[in-house]
């Protein structure tokens, strides 16, 4: 049974566990406390030497240490039901709204969490390094999230999910960062009820609540 590198309170493991619980796959979990820094430790970094979770550790020993790796092995060894798209256009459309909700959403996040927060003072990016935090990432972030957020809004008018005509990864991705917003103080609802109504279905997927 694969096993199952989480920290419950992080959004990036949270991202695969969820691609997990919907793809029905069995794998035992084991925690890593970011917190207590254990990503750090040598018994971890023997396992992911980025320092990072997630991290899944398949039957035969391989490692897959980033969401996009775990979600195209999930995909591959339990294609039902179908996250990354089923034709050509689709599988385009949900990597490249995945893409975008990465780049320009989850790391405006980021920049603004990891440049401000007092526990993360020279930790400003993940992994085994230190890095000293730049107030102006941050405030570059706080500038770039309210941007976004107006697109996909507008995106979502008359759409029931982000990418395609069916839940995907880009829901998952979605769905996640903007959860993640509230550890910056934003609320991506107010204003914009196409996104709380996409919200409001995605909080009725079990997964969700995991």
């Amino acid at each position: 049974m694969p096993i199952f590198y989480d920290c419950t309170p992080a959004p990036s493991p949270r991202r695969a566990r969820i691609v997990l619980a919907e793809k029905g796959i069995a794998h035992e979990v084991r925690i890593v406390d970011l917190s207590k820094q254990e990503q750090l430790t040598p018994e971890f970094r023997a396992i992911n030497p980025a320092c990072t979770v997630p991290a899944l550790v398949l039957d035969d020993g391989a490692v897959l240490t980033d969401n996009a790796g775990i979600a195209a092995w999930a995909e591959a060894v339990q294609p039902d039901p179908p996250l990354l798209g089923t034709t050509p256009l689709e599988k385009a459309q949900v990597a490249s709204w995945n893409s975008r909700i990465e780049g320009e959403c989850f790391m405006a996040i980021a920049e603004v969490l990891r440049n401000t927060a007092k526990g993360m003072v020279g930790r400003a990016l993940p992994g085994p390094h230190d890095y000293d935090q730049i107030p102006e990432l941050a405030a570059r972030g706080r500038a770039r999230l309210p941007h976004f957020l107006d697109r996909f809004e507008a995106h979502m008018q008359g759409r029931e999910w982000a990418a395609i005509d069916c839940f995907s990864l880009a829901d998952i991705t979605a769905g996640v960062a903007l959860d993640f917003a509230g550890w910056v103080k934003v609320d991506v609802n107010e204003g914009r009820p196409a996104i709380a109504a996409w919200r409001a279905r995605l909080a009725q997927r079990p997964a969700f609540l995991l």
